[in-house]
């Protein structure tokens, strides 16, 4: 006969969904990656911040984040540009928390321009950061995942994972090669307790994309809410940005039992973009 474990609700036991669970998050001094940070902390996992930016920021945020969760928040400085300093940066989390369960693919950088004159500096750049960086640390924490039973990896793609646009080539190839990535990492760890899954947002509420819609209504000189109904918002039918809670959200379920049997999806958060 058949026997199914079910997990206890969370109800009954009064733990946080993800109580004693350890995670790392790339790219998570700000914007989306932050947004899942806290989500995943908020839930009770530890989190192992990684990022750029103001140094005594970083620290303020990593500080707040540790006493409004009662979790141990760490910070490391890692460039995902380098295998080497994203495998010192997983025995970093390992020597810190004990074990890696959770890692969040989420650094990125961009740069547009038409395929004759994209930069193959630029190129070489984005792909490193956008892809590769999730290959090598899914590469260093699958194995350990694999050998407790329990790993999530969540890459966070685009919407530019599933489609395209224009004048954004490397962007839109590097998000295309993290959803296969995706699945390969799925089929691995199918029998082995690894998910892995890619959440694919359209445009996201951040306060870059807030200053994007400044400075184009500036250099354009056209109203605000012009900018964001003709240029942002155009093809995503709800009209209205994804915002970082709903990311975060979206990641935390994705790390509980409930999502056991959910792997090797693209999950779009882009307001019926790739409906169309």
């Amino acid at each position: 006969m058949l026997t199914i474990n079910k997990s206890e609700p969370m109800l009954q036991t009064g733990r946080r969904p993800l109580e004693g669970r350890t995670a790392i998050v790339t790219g998570s001094t700000s914007g989306i990656g932050l947004g899942i940070a806290r989500a995943l902390a908020t839930s009770g996992a530890a989190v192992m911040l990684n990022g750029f930016g103001d140094p005594m920021e970083i620290e303020r945020q990593r500080i707040e984040l540790a006493d409004e969760n009662d979790v141990d928040i760490a910070y490391d400085s890692a460039d995902m540009s380098s295998r080497d300093a994203i495998h010192l940066m997983v025995e970093r989390a390992v020597a810190r928390f004990g074990q890696v369960d959770i890692v969040v693919n989420n650094a990125g950088i961009q740069h547009v321009a038409p395929i004759g004159e994209f930069p193959q500096a630029k190129w070489d750049a984005i792909l490193s950061i956008n892809l590769t960086a999730a290959f090598h640390l899914t590469q260093a924490t699958f194995e350990q995942m694999a050998a407790r039973g329990y790993g999530r990896v969540i890459n966070v793609a685009s919407a530019h994972g599933l489609i395209a646009s224009p004048f954004k080539s490397a962007y839109v190839a590097a998000k295309h090669g993290m959803i296969g990535l995706t699945k390969v990492v799925a089929l691995e760890g199918a029998e082995r307790g690894v998910t892995a899954n890619a959440i694919c947002p359209g445009y996201v509420w951040t306060p870059l994309v807030e200053k994007q819609i400044d400075d184009q209504a500036k250099s354009h000189n056209i109203a605000r809410d012009a900018v964001i109904r003709d240029v942002f918002l155009k093809d995503q039918p709800t009209r209205r940005f994804a915002t970082v809670e709903e990311l975060g959200a979206l990641a935390v379920f994705l790390c509980t039992d409930a999502a056991a049997s959910i792997t090797g999806t693209a999950l779009p958060v882009d307001g019926g973009w790739t409906a169309h």
